[in-house]
């Protein structure tokens, strides 16, 4: 290896260490703010829903698309919401492409026969996917508040009751309630989607949120006020993630967003990996997009302070860690080469492993939170150990799949949406088997990561005749991550 690649090598290394350093900062800086947050008497002024007068006309969006498996399960849900009738309205935008049409348009006209206001929309296409049945439905809806619910998510009988009072404040334009998980103890998948998840509502939406900072409707189980939506430009669907992308137009507008902790809304985690994989992918390179489409407006913006410009980017930034994440992976073996060949290079190893630092304030900052949602001593402790590196590694085994998603976002590459199955998953005895709308075909993406898991062995084996065992929990790690993602995307075809 010449001198010239090493250092190339060297360079593109330690900037992605730098990255994940910077934002392993901004994660401390949320935990200071969750931690130090203290939930006060709300002073602002909320509407009295026990006032016929104050109670405002409210609007349930249900955005759906080819779900068997759920869709009774949501209109029954929905149908127990508890407001009253006159002031509430039901639309069902319905893009499904299968025969579910048939049987949600009977569905919803037996709930009509109930007294509800429940109608069952459909397009003549899907232009704009989620984003344009919204903006449909918005066109058309008589309410002055826009609750949303994807397919899987089941509120609460009182969950208009305990959002919609917010609003009277003039200034807030959505209010966003925390995701819970019906089908956590399901499998290590949902349990690893279940703790990454549980981190983002608390960490970094409490964080960011106690401070004034931008947060993101989180695409459902959140309700806007509709002159918000209209006043930001309304619904786009140039990105995978519109309900980032219209968050930051509305916060820029000087919107507020009001996010409820306390209020979970249960939902379902999806049980296959190639479903987890299709869920994270939109959201990587919906991140992506949102970075490339709306940074400069952020970082420009004179209504902005410096400490919400930098969480501001740095939360358009997320989903790009997976590439520094995985160009940090691909070069350290290259990097175990290069320290054990030109010694007067060593000095370079030092400085970088000072970054290790990075995980040590992850580890941390996922404990607080984690003890959060389920309680602190000795034994939880012994369980989020384990729990944050089968998260650790299982992340690094996704690195390859979401980095090409954050590619193709920066790069300005144009994809449909393509929408997580549902499963209609309660417990242990439920199968996710003979769901049709699992991908049939295998993803290029597994060959590619089999050879990395095959390659991060060679990185382990690697260690023993350059006796350098530094690096080896890393690659045990990657080793591990790379195998789970591979065999449990293999399995989800069988």
């Amino acid at each position: 290896m010449g001198l010239t690649i090493a250092y190339i090598i060297i360079g593109i290394y330690s900037i992605a260490l730098m990255l994940i350093f910077f934002y392993s900062l901004a994660q401390l800086n949320l935990l200071v703010n969750y931690l130090t947050y203290k939930k006060q008497n709300e002073e602002a002024p909320k509407y009295n829903l026990l006032d016929p007068r104050e109670i405002p006309y409210v609007t349930i969006q249900l955005p759906v698309y080819n779900e068997e498996y759920v869709m009774d399960r949501l209109l029954d849900n929905i149908a127990k919401i508890e407001y009253p009738k006159s002031k509430l309205e039901i639309q069902v935008l319905d893009d499904s492409t299968d025969d579910t049409v048939i049987n949600t348009a009977k569905r919803v006209e037996e709930l009509k026969e109930t007294g509800l206001d429940i109608e069952h929309i459909r397009r003549e296409n899907r232009v704009g996917f989620k984003a344009g049945a919204l903006k449909e439905g918005l066109a058309i809806a008589k309410g002055d508040f826009v609750a949303i619910f994807d397919a899987d998510f089941m509120p609460e009988s009182d969950w208009l009751k305990k959002t919609v009072p917010y609003f009277k404040d003039p200034e807030i334009g959505v209010v966003q309630t925390r995701w819970g998980h019906i089908n956590r103890d399901y499998s290590t998948l949902t349990r690893i989607q279940a703790f990454a998840l549980d981190a983002h509502f608390t960490l970094e939406q409490v964080g960011r949120n106690s401070r004034g900072h931008f947060i993101n409707f989180n695409g459902t189980a959140g309700i806007w006020r509709k002159d918000c939506i209209l006043d930001a430009g309304n619904w786009e669907g140039d990105t995978l993630t519109e309900d980032l992308d219209l968050s930051y137009r509305a916060q820029l507008k000087n919107w507020k967003f009001k996010y409820l902790e306390d209020v979970e809304t249960p939902a379902e985690l999806p049980v296959v990996m190639s479903a987890a994989r299709s869920q994270q992918f939109r959201w990587n390179k919906g991140g992506a997009e949102n970075f490339r489409k709306t940074v400069m407006t952020v970082i420009s913006a004179k209504n902005l302070d410096f400490k919400t410009k930098f969480h501001g980017v740095m939360h358009l930034l997320n989903s790009s860690m997976f590439l520094c994440v995985f160009l940090v992976s691909i070069l350290s073996i290259p990097m175990l080469y290069i320290k054990n060949t030109y010694g007067h290079l060593s000095w370079v190893f030092e400085v970088t492993s000072f970054f290790i630092v990075s995980t040590i304030i992850l580890f941390f900052c996922y404990w607080f939170t984690y003890r959060s949602m389920q309680g602190g001593g000795f034994d939880k402790f012994v369980d989020y150990i384990k729990l944050f590196f089968t998260f650790f590694s299982v992340a690094l085994g996704l690195s390859l799949h979401n980095s090409i998603a954050v590619l193709e976002g920066h790069l300005g590459k144009r994809s449909e949406f393509v929408r997580t199955p549902k499963f209609n998953i309660n417990n242990l005895t439920d199968s996710w088997k003979g769901n049709k709308y699992l991908a049939k075909k295998l993803s290029p993406n597994m060959i590619l990561e089999f050879a990395l898991m095959l390659y991060f062995l060679f990185g382990m084996y690697s260690a023993v005749p350059l006796n350098d065992y530094g690096l080896f929990p890393f690659h045990l790690m990657l080793f591990l991550g790379f195998g789970f993602v591979f065999f449990k995307s293999l399995v989800a075809k069988a």
